[in-house]
C-alpha cells in the first residue's frame, strides 16, 4: 500500500490511505423457467429471456417433405442465465451456437434446453442459431390438429395454441411477442408466401430452388407465424391504402372465388369500427383439406380447405385487431378473441341487411341445457374453443356489455380498446378496467355472470 501527501492551505499535511477496492461480489447464474405457467399450457414460453427477432432459413423438399432449416433467435437475457429452454418439437437438431460458440443442448420432451459456453448476463443481447434437418409434424391435442400441415403439393403452417414448435425453435407464449424474417427456398415452380411483406426473390440456384423473403416488421406472438408452399393462384392488390395478397390452392377456386376482393372490403368496413389497421399488409391464403379450421395467422389469415363464407374472412380479419395486435397474454382469456371476431360477425350483418345482433342475441339466449354449461372466461384446455361457450357466449358477453353501456361509449370502447394496447397482451381484467372508466359504471356483477358462472345469466 503506497502513502500518498496532501497539503492543505493551513500548512498541515493530511495522510491520505487508498482504500483498496472492495472483491467484486460472485454473480450467480441460475437456469431460466422450462415454462411461463400458463394454466392450459404450462410448459408453453420459458423464462429469463424476451425474444426480440427471430430469423427463420428453411429450405424445402417437397418429394420427401424435409426442410434443412437454420433459426437465429436475438434475444435479451432478463435474468443471469445458466441455461434455457426453447419450446421445439420438430426434427432432428444438427448443431446449436449461442453467440457463435458452440452450445451444449438437450431435447426433454417438447423443451430444448440450452446451455452456453459462458453464462449470459441479464440485459444483455445474445443470438442463438439452432440448426435442424428432417420431416416436422404436427402436434395433436384435444384441440384439433396444429402446427406445419403437409400439402400434396407442399405445406402450410396452423400453430394455435402449441403448434409453432412443431416446426421451429421459439419461446412459444403469446406474451412473448417478435418481429419475424422468413428465408424459404422451394422448387422454383412452387410458390412461397409467408406473413408480412415480400422483401425479394433470388433466382434458381443450381437445383432450381429459388429463395423467397418475406417480413413482419410488426411484433407477432409465434404461434401466428406462418409459411405456405405450394402451387397457389395469386392475386395482388391493395386494401385500405396497402398491399393486399390473397393465395388458394387451385382445388379451392370454387371456395376462394371472392377470397380477395371481399378481403379488402372487409378490411375497409371494419377500420371504421376498431380504428387503424395493425399491420402493413393484409390477405390471405386458402389451403389444405378443411380438416383443421382457419386461424388468424397474423396480416394474412389462413384458411383450411378453403373460406366457408365470407363471415368466415370477416372474423379472421377481425382477429387482427382482437387476438393478433391485441393479444392475450394467456389462453385463459382465449373469450377476448374469439368472442369480439365473433361479434364482428354480428356487426357485419347488422349493417348489411341481415339479422340485427340484438336479434342473434335474443335467439342464442332462449338455448337451454349444454349451451350454459362451460365458464366464458375459464373454459378449461380441452374447451378452449368450445363454439357455445367461448365464440358464442363469448360474442353475447359483448352484446350485454353494449346494453348496459349503449351505442356511444360501446364503439368507442372498441377504438379505444385496441389503439391502447396495439402491439400489446391484455387479460380481462384489463377490459374490464377500461370498460369501467369509460362508462362510469360497476360492471363487475355483469362481467362475472356472463363469463365466470355456469347457467344462463339474468337479463
Amino acid at each position: 500500500m503506497v502513502r500518498r501527501l496532501a497539503s492543505l492551505a493551513a500548512g498541515l499535511t493530511l495522510i491520505v490511505y487508498p482504500i483498496a477496492p472492495a472483491a467484486a461480489e460472485p454473480v450467480t447464474f441460475l437456469p431460466g423457467s422450462a415454462g411461463m405457467g400458463d394454466p392450459y399450457y404450462p410448459l408453453q414460453g420459458n423464462g429469463g429471456y424476451d425474444v426480440g427477432h427471430y430469423d427463420l432459413n428453411l429450405r424445402f423438399d417437397p418429394d420427401d417433405h424435409e426442410v434443412d432449416a437454420t433459426i437465429t433467435i436475438t434475444a435479451t437475457a432478463v435474468q443471469n442465465l445458466s441455461r434455457f429452454d426453447l419450446d421445439f418439437s420438430g426434427p432432428p437438431i444438427t448443431g446449436v451456437t449461442v453467440d457463435g460458440s458452440p452450445a451444449a443442448y438437450r431435447r426433454d420432451g417438447q423443451e430444448l434446453v440450452i446451455t452456453p459456453s459462458k453464462g449470459l448476463r441479464s440485459g444483455s443481447a445474445f443470438t442463438v442459431v439452432v440448426s435442424y434437418a428432417g420431416t416436422p409434424e404436427a402436434v395433436s391435442d384435444a384441440t384439433g390438429r396444429q402446427g406445419w400441415l403437409g400439402t400434396k403439393d407442399g405445406a402450410y403452417v396452423a400453430s394455435q395454441p402449441d403448434g409453432a414448435r412443431s416446426w421451429f425453435p421459439a419461446n412459444d407464449t403469446p406474451a412473448d411477442k417478435a418481429t419475424f424474417s422468413f428465408r424459404v427456398s422451394a422448387p422454383g415452380d412452387l410458390t412461397v408466401l409467408a406473413n408480412g411483406e415480400r422483401t425479394g426473390t433470388d433466382g434458381a440456384d443450381g437445383d432450381g430452388y429459388k429463395t423467397v423473403r418475406w417480413e413482419m416488421r410488426q411484433p407477432m406472438a409465434p404461434y401466428l407465424a406462418t409459411v405456405a408452399i405450394g402451387r397457389f393462384v395469386v392475386s395482388e392488390g391493395t386494401a385500405a391504402g396497402m398491399p393486399n395478397v390473397t393465395a388458394y390452392d387451385p382445388s379451392l377456386a370454387d371456395e376462394s372465388a371472392d377470397l380477395h376482393d371481399f378481403t379488402a372490403k372487409a378490411v375497409a368496413w371494419a377500420t371504421g369500427l376498431f380504428g387503424p389497421y395493425p399491420f402493413s399488409s393484409v390477405g390471405g391464403i386458402a389451403d389444405g383439406d378443411g380438416s383443421v379450421t382457419a386461424l388468424e395467422t397474423q396480416g394474412r389469415p389462413v384458411y383450411s380447405g378453403g373460406p366457408s363464407d365470407d363471415l368466415e374472412i370477416v372474423h379472421e380479419l377481425a382477429h387482427q385487431w382482437f387476438g393478433d395486435s391485441v393479444g392475450v397474454r394467456s389462453w385463459r382469456d382465449i373469450w377476448l378473441n374469439e368472442g369480439f371476431a365473433t361479434y364482428a360477425e354480428w356487426l357485419y350483418q347488422e349493417q348489411h341487411g341481415g339479422p340485427t345482433a340484438k336479434e342473434i342475441f335474443d335467439r342464442l339466449y332462449r338455448k337451454n341445457g349444454g349451451f350454459w354449461d362451460l365458464k366464458t372466461g375459464d373454459p378449461g384446455q380441452a374447451h378452449m374453443f368450445d363454439e357455445n361457450a367461448v365464440y358464442l357466449r363469448g360474442a353475447m358477453t359483448i352484446h350485454a356489455l353494449r346494453t348496459k353501456i349503449g351505442d356511444r361509449v360501446f364503439f368507442s370502447l372498441l377504438k379505444t380498446w385496441t389503439q391502447q394496447n396495439r402491439h400489446a397482451t391484455v387479460t380481462t381484467a384489463d377490459f374490464i378496467a377500461l370498460a369501467e372508466k369509460l362508462s362510469g359504471r360497476n360492471l363487475r356483477p355483469l362481467f362475472d355472470a356472463w363469463l365466470y358462472q355456469t347457467g344462463k345469466p339474468r337479463i
